[in-house]
Order: structure tokens, then sequence, then C-alpha cells
């Protein structure tokens, strides 16, 4: 039987001191499992399944949420097909179902490629591509995005992986982001204002315990070092932790904290329990309208980013 994801691509990197493991899906071009050293940091789903929450999938050329799939370009009305019906909006951009090719394949890397091509509400013709490159302590990904049109072309790229600490129960992982404000949401988790997160119990520069959190929530100010890196961080109470850093293009992070992710086991089919999801983003919710962040792309002119995870042991 095939997978509904389509093929997966497993890529190796080893040496003395170090093995790492990756598969990447076909569909989506999702991480679907990384490990470093046997420990597992991608909290990975079964082959026979669907991505649970779209775990691990690329976002492009928008992450999020665009509120009622609704945005305005030249004066014209745009409106894109609603993915999220729930809550009747567009989300997550218009590859989270479609099958990537292979451009450029190694043992320890993977370069897969996608045409966004024009369509309801989005009038353009994008070429994207992802590049999964294993490291010695995880992971690298670059994203690279051509306008093909002759007109230019609004885009942002986010990236959902959910992580975890090996065996460490997702509720005593401790997860810190360096950002100093939030979007708080209407009930459709559309943003309505950016507030900051100084005294309230969105403030994760700290670090809090998954277990007391209940997360939907886009944060923006998210402090880069000094290299231009900014890194997020899962720790478990031994020391070890799993690490998501995003490039400076990348000024965003969603953090999701469901209590519903599918946990199967043998002994327990079709469980639920909690998951921790550490989404960089180059743009915030609704950035079709907002523009915040939203970067256009002149006919020809490309852009490529970074962001990655990797794993330490305190």
């Amino acid at each position: 039987m095939r997978a509904p994801t389509g093929e997966h691509f497993t890529l190796a990197l080893g040496n003395d001191a170090s093995q790492s493991r990756a598969i990447i899906t076909e569909v989506a071009a999702s991480l679907r499992a990384l490990e470093v050293d046997g420990v597992e940091v991608i909290d990975h789903y079964p082959a026979s399944s669907m991505p649970p929450y779209g775990s691990g999938t690329v976002l492009a050329p928008w992450p999020n949420r665009i509120r009622d799939g609704v945005w305005v370009h030249d004066g014209v009305t745009r409106q894109l097909d609603i993915t999220e019906v729930e809550n009747g909006n567009a989300i997550h951009g218009l590859l989270r179902n479609r099958p990537y090719r292979v451009a450029e394949r190694s043992e320890h890397a993977i370069t897969l490629e996608a045409t966004i091509f024009p369509q309801h509400g989005y009038p353009f013709l994008v070429d994207t591509s992802v590049r999964y490159e294993l490291v010695g302590d995880g992971i690298v990904v670059t994203h690279r995005i051509a306008n093909g049109s002759d007109a230019a072309a609004p885009v942002a790229v986010g990236a959902h992986p959910f992580l975890r600490v090996g065996d460490t129960a997702i509720a005593d992982l401790v997860l810190t982001i360096p950002a100093s404000t939030r979007f708080e949401v209407d009930d459709r988790l559309n943003p309505v204002a950016e507030v900051p997160v100084e005294a309230t119990g969105f403030d994760l520069r700290a670090g809090r315990r998954v277990g007391d959190l209940d997360l939907d929530t886009a944060f923006g100010g998210v402090q880069h070092g000094g290299d231009g890196i900014a890194r997020h961080r899962l720790s478990a109470p031994d020391g070890r932790y799993t690490e998501v850093w995003q490039g400076a293009d990348f000024g965003f992070v969603q953090a999701f904290t469901p209590h519903t992710y599918p946990r199967p086991a043998p002994d327990a089919p079709g469980a639920l329990g909690q998951a921790v999801a550490i989404e960089p983003m180059t743009a915030p919710p609704n950035a079709f309208n907002s523009g915040l962040g939203l970067r256009w792309l002149e006919p020809g002119q490309e852009w490529s980013g970074s962001w990655g995870v990797n794993y330490g042991r305190g």
C-alpha cells in the first residue's frame, strides 16, 4: 500500500562521534522524523498517516492564516480557497497536499522542488525548493523561492516541526522562546493586535513547563543573537535539549501545544496526548493583509533563508 504522503526519503550521516537520521516525505516535503545518536528529536508520525496538525510540513507562500482567505492586490479583492473550514480561513499556504520532485539527493541531504502555479486568489507562478541537510547534531533546512511571474509576487515561508527530547514526557519539558511580543487573536484565531508578553503567561523568555501551557500563539519581537540566529529550546530535566534555530529573515515564530496529538501505541491505539511545535516563520498570521514580514519578489528575483534543529546534552 502506498503511503498517503508519497515516497519517503531517508537521510543518514555518521562518523565516530555521532549518527543522525531523518525521513522526508514527497508530499508537503514534511520532516517526518529526525534522530541524533538514537535520540528522537522530531515527534514523528506513522508512515501510514497524514501529517497530524500539519506536522513537519513546509508552509508557502504563506504560513498560518489569512482571514476569510481574502486579501486585496492592486485594488482587486482576491479570494483564496478556504482550507481551514472550521474557522473560515485559508491556512498554511498552497503546498500542504502537493507532491515535491527530487532535484538533488545524496546520502545525507536532499533538495525537493515544487511550483506554485496561478490559482484562486494567488495569480502568480512561483518556484520553490527546500533542502534538508544532516549535520552532526541535527539538520539544516534551507528554503528558496523564485518569482517566475511577470509581476511582483508576495511570499512568506514557515515550517511546522513538532519536537521532543527522546523519551522524556512532553509535559515535563521546558519551552523557551526569546520573543518580546505575541499576537492576540479572535475566536477564529486571526490576529487582532500585537502586544508585549512582559508580565503575562505568554512570556517564555525564561522558560515554562510545557504541561502548564495551552498555546496556539504567534510571537514577534524574536531576539536574534549577534550571529543573526534566534534559538528556541525544549529542555529536559536531565539537561538534554532540542533546539530550533532560525535565521535573520525568520522574524516570527509560532508555538503550538495541542493536547490531542495522536499517540498510537500497541496497548493504546488511537491514544491522544500533548505535543509541542515550534514553527519558524518569515511573516506572522494574516500577513497578506497586514504586510508585516511579507516579501514582494520582483520578476526573476529569488530569496533564500534557513532554519534548523539541533540536539544537545547540556
